[in-house]
C-alpha cells in the first residue's frame, strides 16, 4: 500500500499551531473543527513517522523535530503562496482582490477614502478588509490570511518586505475642563507627572505612550488600559486622565466644542510611521509597492495632517 503523502494543509494546520500555542485558537484560525485539526497533526506525525508536538498542561510543547518541521514548513507555504501570487500577477496586475490586514485605530479613518479612490482609478482591483488586533496582523501576514497589512512601522520580520507610507502625527489629548486645554502648545515640562492613560499592550501605541511618559516625566496609569481610542477619548472626557491620540482619530472623532481638546507638543515631532508590509518573495510584490504608491498619492491629496517627507518618515520622536 502507498504510503500517503504530506500536504500543504498539514503544514498550514502545524504553522497555525506554531502561531498560536492552542488547539482550539488554532483550529479556529483555520477554520475547521478541533478534532479535524488534531487528526491532521496526527497523521502528519504518522506520515513522518516521529512525534512533533505535545500536549501539556501549561499548552502546546513543540518536539525540537517539530520546531525544525515548522520552519521548513512555513517556508513552504510562503512559497506556495508566492507561486500563486505570481500567477495572479502576471494575469491581472494590480487588478483582481487584494486581502488588506488592518488595525481599529487605523483603518476607519484613512480607508474610506483610500477606497472611493480606489473605485474610481481602478476599478478592477478589489479590497478584501480585515480588522484585526495589531499583535495578531504580523503573525496572521505569515500565515496568508492577509495578502499585505497596513501597520506601524518598523517591522522587525526579516520574511517580510515594507514600504513607508505616511508618518501620523500624535497629540495630547485633555478634558476641555483641564488646566491644558486652553493652550495652543504645552512643553515638556507640561507632561511632567501628569496622569495618562493608554490602550492595552495589544497595541502598539500603548508602548509608544509608554515611552513618551518615561521620556517626558508623565504618569502611565497603570489601573486601566484601554481596549479602543473611543474608551480612551471618553475617560479623558471624564476627567479619569489624559492620553495621546492619533491625528486621524481626532480629527474625526473629536469635536472643536466638544468635551476633549488635542494639543500638540511645542518643539518636539512627535508621530507615528505607517507602511504596507508583505511576505517577502510574494508574486504581487510590485502591485503591493504600487498601492503603496497610490495610498501616498491620496494622502498626498486628502490628508494635510499627514507628512509625506522623508524626515518625517524617520522613527517617529527622540526625546
Amino acid at each position: 500500500m502507498a504510503q500517503p503523502n504530506v500536504t500543504l494543509k498539514q503544514f498550514r494546520y502545524l504553522v497555525a499551531l506554531a502561531d498560536f500555542e492552542h488547539f482550539r485558537h488554532a483550529a479556529e484560525f483555520c477554520g475547521v473543527s478541533q478534532p479535524s485539526l488534531s487528526v491532521q497533526l496526527q497523521n502528519l506525525e504518522s506520515i513522518l513517522n516521529t512525534r512533533l508536538v505535545e500536549r501539556s498542561r501549561g499548552g502546546v510543547i513543540f518536539t525540537p523535530v517539530g520546531r525544525e518541521v515548522v520552519a521548513r514548513a512555513r517556508r513552504l507555504l510562503f512559497e506556495a503562496q508566492a507561486i500563486k501570487d505570481y500567477v495572479t500577477a502576471a494575469s491581472h496586475g494590480l487588478a483582481g482582490t487584494i486581502r488588506l490586514g488592518v488595525n481599529a485605530t487605523l483603518g476607519p479613518y484613512l480607508l474610506p477614502r483610500v477606497l472611493a479612490a480606489l473605485r474610481r482609478e481602478h476599478p478592477d482591483t478589489k479590497l478584501y478588509i480585515r480588522e484585526s488586533r495589531p499583535t495578531n496582523l504580523e503573525t496572521e501576514l505569515g500565515t496568508g490570511l492577509h495578502d499585505v497589512i497596513l501597520v506601524q512601522l518598523p517591522i522587525h520580520n526579516a520574511d517580510y518586505e515594507t514600504a513607508p507610507l505616511f508618518s501620523e502625527p500624535i497629540f495630547l489629548a485633555v478634558s476641555a475642563n483641564h488646566p491644558l486645554a486652553k493652550k495652543k502648545h504645552v512643553s515638556v515640562k507640561d507632561l511632567k507627572g501628569l496622569p495618562v492613560l493608554s490602550l492595552n499592550p495589544e497595541f502598539h501605541l500603548h508602548h509608544q505612550v509608554h515611552a513618551l511618559c518615561e521620556a517626558f516625566g508623565a504618569q502611565l496609569i497603570r489601573d486601566y488600559e484601554g481596549t479602543s481610542l473611543d474608551a480612551l477619548r471618553q475617560m479623558v472626557a471624564m476627567d479619569m486622565g489624559t492620553t495621546f491620540l492619533p491625528a486621524l482619530y481626532a480629527q474625526s472623532e473629536i469635536s472643536e466644542l466638544g468635551d476633549v481638546v488635542t494639543i500638540p507638543l511645542k518643539g518636539r515631532r512627535i508621530s507615528r510611521p505607517i507602511g504596507l508590509a508583505w511576505r517577502k518573495g510574494a508574486g504581487r510584490s510590485s502591485g503591493y509597492a504600487e498601492m503603496a504608491g497610490f495610498i501616498r498619492d491620496v494622502v498626498r491629496k486628502d490628508f494635510k495632517v499627514l507628512a509625506l517627507d522623508h524626515q518625517d518618515l524617520l522613527p517617529p520622536w527622540s526625546p
